[in-house]
């Protein structure tokens, strides 16, 4: 990704609060395979070594699985908000139209989670992270439990040790304090939820 000096962002703790936040990312790899790309929700969770685990699963029919192995490396892409910035918003003229957003690239080895046990651990937390009701989502009894001992076999499980992160947020830094107050009320105005959260994104990165 490239990513100037002026939208770079060096926190880590920043970069994981987006993978946290905004876990349906995608996953890129191209080993054994042509280059492939899966979107898959992906929990982040914190190691003592690198930066971290990303943790998921996909389908067993789907190939790319096939390129997970120690000598592979794979991309992680979480994006965060975004919005299209009008060069009306500005102050000072003249000026373009551009994109604002957050996007945090992860890259790391995967492994395949052979252990059946480990892997159905994999998908409970999930449910449990991602579902507003996870008790009735997968409750204990026999027609639930039937279902997930047919699922299990046609699904992989597979976590990622991140060995880098690049972390951007372009959100007018390269502006004039007055132009990037202006871009903020704008996105504050908007009808689209995403605008609004990314000017949350500029006032609390830009204060």
């Amino acid at each position: 990704m490239h990513v100037p000096d002026h939208f770079s962002v060096k926190n880590a703790a920043w970069a994981h609060e987006i993978m946290r936040r905004h876990s349906f990312a995608t996953l890129v790899s191209g080993y054994a395979t042509s280059l492939t790309a899966s979107h898959l929700p992906l929990l982040w969770t914190h190691s003592e070594e690198g930066h971290g685990l990303i943790q998921g699963h996909m389908a067993r029919a789907n190939p790319q699985w096939q390129d997970f192995s120690e000598d592979s490396e794979v991309m992680a892409i979480f994006t965060g908000p975004d919005s299209y910035i009008s060069p009306n918003w500005y102050i000072a003229r003249p000026a373009v139209p551009t994109w604002n957003y957050t996007a945090v690239h992860a890259y790391g080895t995967p492994r395949v989670i052979d252990d059946e046990h480990a892997a159905r651990k994999l998908l409970r937390r999930m449910v449990a992270i991602f579902d507003p009701d996870p008790k009735q989502a997968w409750p204990n009894d026999h027609p639930q439990a039937n279902l997930v001992d047919e699922m299990i076999p046609h699904i992989v499980a597979f976590e990622i040790s991140i060995v880098r992160l690049d972390a951007k947020a372009k959100l007018s830094q390269n502006r004039s304090a007055n132009d990037q107050e202006s871009v903020i009320a704008a996105l504050q105005n908007s009808s689209q939820e995403g605008a609004k959260a990314l000017a949350k994104y500029m006032r609390n990165s830009l204060s």
